[in-house]
């Protein structure tokens, strides 16, 4: 029997032309960059070995969690940090903040409770095709207040009502796919970028992004802030997604009655919550409670994140076989708790200081507010050439606002301004972030109809954040 070896023989030159160009950047930085005086040489080299990783996200020449696991033990070898350092990063409160929220999520989908939160918001609000749309929009909104993983939420929970629903009316991929499908997908995946910017853990990289406001910048944000930051211009966005695509894209089903009657009778079907439903139910209304009033108490949020999961690990509705299997959770702990230590470190051997000081001089005649529009601006759209929310935020989140910073700009709005922008940048294509693929590969929206609504939903939000948002800002008092 022959084997075909060319997929394999492609992968590995893949692999290895990656490597190659990782080296490159590595040496590159180290070698032709100029390095300031006030970098020591170790320091200048972990800049090189934080470059690659980044670069290393972005190609994927292996998976990202032995990356960065590569890149820590580099540090150590290379870097100038002591292995005693280079692995504090896992055991950063805001790296299990996330892991219990992993878990957390899990339980929630095991449970069947995401699902019957879906269903009841379609029961309710799902009587027209604008309506289901809201309906799973408000869905994932619920669930992003304490899901970390869009691709968990949207692409687990949320996609396969959807695609329920559009079968239901006989749209399918193809000739039917304008009956509903189409409209449903489109609107849907582009409401999801929303939810990502609204929470702190409306997506995984949005604790690292306050970790850094937090050490790097000494601007604390926590789920609190980031929740009344982001509520209002959450709010119009979503609002104004699902009909703007309407008027684009217009379904020819409009009034959806089935929908409805589908959520019903899958309702019925499941029957009235059991124990364990119940259990999660008040475990979710506790941990977000907790959260929202944490200036009143003072408990950390990481502190009520781990007894969420341990009440649920007590009770039974997960198990420790359940939380050894989440490998998403052991994935996002490898490379999180190695990139918020790598970020760290960059910024105690003085490189952000450095380079903002840099590029300072080299726009020092311009002033904070222009230098504003043009870097978000050109932060945005670069998210035309990236698959990754969180190789985005490292690769330019931290350059950013140090310049700005440096230039006057009020903190504050840069730092909420550049971490809600890149979640919604992800709308732009069709590989921004985790779950775009699994909504493209519907086949519902062709590509041409899905970049076209990208780029005009982009300026819709662009619109909103920055009038709406930033007027918010200024009220709560962020800048």
């Amino acid at each position: 029997m022959r084997y075909d070896v060319r997929p394999v023989y492609k992968s590995v030159r893949y692999r290895t032309t990656s490597v190659c160009v990782l080296v490159l950047i590595y040496l590159a930085v180290v070698y032709l960059l100029p390095r300031p005086e006030t970098v020591k040489p170790e320091g200048w080299r972990l800049l090189g070995i934080f470059a690659a990783t980044v670069g290393g996200l972005i190609l994927q020449p292996i998976a990202g969690g032995a990356l960065v696991l590569i890149s820590v033990t580099l540090a150590a070898a290379a870097g100038g940090l002591p292995i005693t350092q280079v692995l504090m990063g896992f055991g950063d409160p805001i790296v299990w903040l996330v892991m219990a929220a992993f878990f957390i999520s899990h339980a929630l989908i095991k449970t069947g409770l995401a699902r019957r939160i879906a269903l009841v918001f379609v029961r309710t609000i799902g009587q027209t095709s604008l309506g289901v749309t809201y309906a799973l929009s408000a869905t994932d909104l619920v669930l992003a207040s304490i899901i970390p993983s869009n691709g968990a939420r949207s692409g687990g929970v949320v996609l396969p009502i959807a695609r329920s629903i559009a079968d239901l009316y006989g749209s399918r991929p193809g000739p039917t796919a304008k009956l509903f499908g189409q409209y449903l997908i489109n609107a849907l995946y582009q409401s999801i970028c929303i939810t990502c910017a609204m929470f702190l853990t409306g997506q995984a990289s949005n604790p690292l992004a306050a970790q850094i406001a937090t050490t790097t910048f000494h601007y604390p944000i926590t789920w609190v802030s980031w929740l009344v930051a982001g509520i209002v211009p959450g709010l119009c966005s979503l609002a104004a997604i699902p009909y703007v695509i309407y008027r684009m894209y217009p379904p020819e089903i409009k009034r959806t009655p089935e929908a409805s009657s589908f959520a019903a009778s899958e309702l019925a079907r499941m029957g009235p919550m059991d124990l364990g439903q119940k259990i999660m139910l008040a475990t979710f209304v506790t941990v977000c409670g907790l959260w929202v009033t944490t200036p009143f108490h003072g408990i950390d949020i990481t502190v009520t994140a781990l007894l969420g999961s341990c009440t649920l690990l007590v009770t039974g509705v997960l198990t420790w076989e359940d939380v050894v299997a989440d490998r998403a959770a052991w994935d996002i702990f490898i490379w999180y708790g190695g990139l918020v230590r790598m970020g760290k470190a960059l910024n105690e051997v003085g490189v952000t200081t450095a380079f903002a000081k840099g590029v300072g001089a080299t726009f020092e005649n311009a002033g904070w507010v222009a230098l504003f529009v043009i870097a978000l601006a050109v932060f945005f759209y670069a998210h035309y050439g990236l698959a990754s929310i969180t190789a985005h935020m490292l690769a330019m989140y931290v350059p950013f606002c140090t310049v700005l910073i440096a230039r006057g700009a009020p903190v504050g709005l840069v730092l909420f301004a550049f971490a809600c922008f890149v979640n919604f940048s992800s709308g732009l294509t069709n590989y921004g972030t985790t779950p775009a693929p699994m909504f493209y590969s519907t086949g519902y929206v062709p590509f041409k109809e899905w970049w076209i609504a990208g780029f005009v939903i982009s300026l819709l939000n662009i619109a909103i954040w920055s009038t709406v948002g930033f007027w918010w800002w200024k009220v709560i008092g962020i800048w």
